[in-house]
């Protein structure tokens, strides 16, 4: 059974990197360690993590994203329903009304990126998958009709997702978020300029195949993430994640391409800040800000956060 507590703070980095894609909205698991969002960004900005993409998955934690961005100074906003929202929305009749929600969200000062969306085969059958598919190209749309990134979810379902980027036309700036590929998708992704943004996964000793893909990807397409509270990279496996976690994932990178960590980190902050552009170019609003003003509160999440992990049964698969 995995611990479900947060590992020890690493050794910090001496090159800042940013965490393009994380979840600090409350989870609401029983029987987890929790931290609120303060603690998990100043853990991560006392090791180097100088920012993090902090990412939708339903209308409520997208608002709750957006609402982050706004007056937090580390914090840049995805929205998105997640691909598995895609077909319990159809269900009920409530699709199109979330992704409008979604478009007037993508608008919002300091939202940057439109995700996650994709297709993911591995949880959703047959019967879902026209939702998901019509919810991911109107997501593309959105992306594209704000000028902003988007960040694909991709879980058993490669040829389908490189499918519809080109068939619908992706975005000037396309994430494979957690790649989850192998080579060839790798290759796929490079040929059409998408950038490969690596987990902890790939620091997994079975994760043969994620290497190989990112010893293939040219250093300019590479980002990484944390993707927390899951996929904590090794020695922690198991363990909560956390932004602060991402100079082990960082430090694993390094080491199996052969470079200097710092470098690598120069790198892939230049690559973040040309995917989603700088965490400074909008000011936060000031008046709103937790430290200063006693009486702020984050709007809280009336529910718990709809990750795709929490009733995995393997939520530390590679793929």
């Amino acid at each position: 059974m995995s611990d479900q507590t947060y590992a020890s703070v690493p050794e910090a980095l001496v090159v800042g990197i940013y965490d393009n894609h994380t979840h600090l909205d409350p989870s609401g698991v029983p029987g987890t360690e929790t931290l609120d969002y303060h603690a998990h960004l100043d853990k991560g900005s006392s090791v180097g993590v100088r920012g993090v993409v902090q990412v939708g998955t339903d209308v409520e934690s997208s608002l709750w994203s957006a609402e982050l961005a706004a007056i937090e100074p580390r914090v840049l906003a995805a929205v998105a329903l997640h691909p598995n929202e895609a077909p319990r929305l159809a269900n009920a009749g409530t699709l199109d009304d979330a992704l409008t929600a979604i478009d007037e969200l993508a608008s919002r000062p300091r939202v940057r990126a439109v995700g996650e969306t994709g297709l993911d085969y591995f949880r959703t059958g047959e019967e879902g998958r026209d939702a998901q598919h019509r919810s991911f190209e109107a997501h593309i749309e959105i992306a594209k009709k704000h000028g902003l990134a988007l960040q694909i979810h991709d879980r058993d379902a490669h040829d389908d997702v490189v499918e519809t980027l080109l068939r619908v036309g992706a975005p000037e700036k396309t994430v494979f978020h957690c790649f989850s590929g192998d080579a060839d998708l790798a290759r796929i992704a490079v040929k059409n300029g998408w950038y490969l943004s690596f987990s902890g996964t790939v620091t997994f000793k079975n994760a043969h195949d994620l290497r190989e893909a990112l010893e293939i990807a040219p250093r300019h397409l590479l980002l990484v993430e944390t993707d927390a509270p899951y996929l904590t990279p090794d020695p922690f496996r198991g363990r909560l994640n956390s932004p602060y976690m991402l100079p082990h994932t960082l430090r694993g990178m390094a080491k199996h391409l052969g470079t200097d960590v710092s470098m690598l980190a120069a790198l892939i902050t230049s690559n973040t800040e040309e995917v989603y552009g700088r965490w400074d170019a909008e000011p936060v609003t000031a008046p709103r800000d937790a430290y200063t003003d006693a009486t702020f509160e984050m709007p809280p999440m009336t529910g718990a956060i709809r990750l795709p992990y929490l009733d995995d049964p393997d939520p530390e698969s590679t793929t």
